[in-house]
């Protein structure tokens, strides 16, 4: 049976009974996560996700208190808030100069978001060490995953993960 979208009509386009391909392979259908801030959206999470992605412009404080509301809309819905699986983007930075690392964020924030303060108020920047403690509170925080997102010098960031902050975690 090939499924089909029903209706579309926007400003420019109107598509009515198209075919909708590939199927997905997994049955039912892949895990479907959600991320969101808003309490209706949280609700929503909870009613029709398999999984939670905390944002990375959200401060890991922020991201504490967000989980603690899903899980307990999770509890209150019947689901068990353990088997619900929770990560968080981490935008990250590692540098031994921890200076030059905040630096090169605020200028990354700015020209992206338009907001260079939000590299202070969201990201994990310094040492390997600092960022080791940095993602260790955002697991504290409620992270079962983190979806690590350096903003420059990618490969460098991995293979320093790889070497010097996976193994601290």
């Amino acid at each position: 049976m090939t499924s089909r979208i029903e209706l579309f009509e926007g400003q420019f386009f109107r598509l009515n009974d198209l075919p909708q391909e590939p199927k997905p392979v997994q049955k039912p259908h892949p895990p479907l996560w959600f991320g969101a801030h808003h309490p209706n959206a949280l609700q929503r999470a909870v009613e029709q996700g398999n999984g939670f992605m905390g944002a990375g412009s959200l401060s890991t404080a922020k991201f504490a208190d967000e989980v603690k509301v899903l899980r307990g809309l999770l509890s209150g819905a019947g689901r068990n808030p353990a088997a619900f699986p929770i990560a968080k983007r981490v935008y990250i930075a590692v540098d031994r100069d921890k200076a030059r690392a905040g630096k090169r964020l605020t200028k990354w924030f700015g020209a992206f978001y338009g907001r260079p303060q939000m590299a202070k108020e969201v990201s994990v920047w310094g040492s390997a060490a600092e960022c080791a403690d940095g993602l260790a509170k955002v697991a504290a925080a409620g992270a079962g995953m983190v979806m690590l997102n350096p903003v420059f010098d990618d490969m460098e960031h991995l293979e320093i993960f790889a070497s010097e902050i996976a193994p601290k975690l």
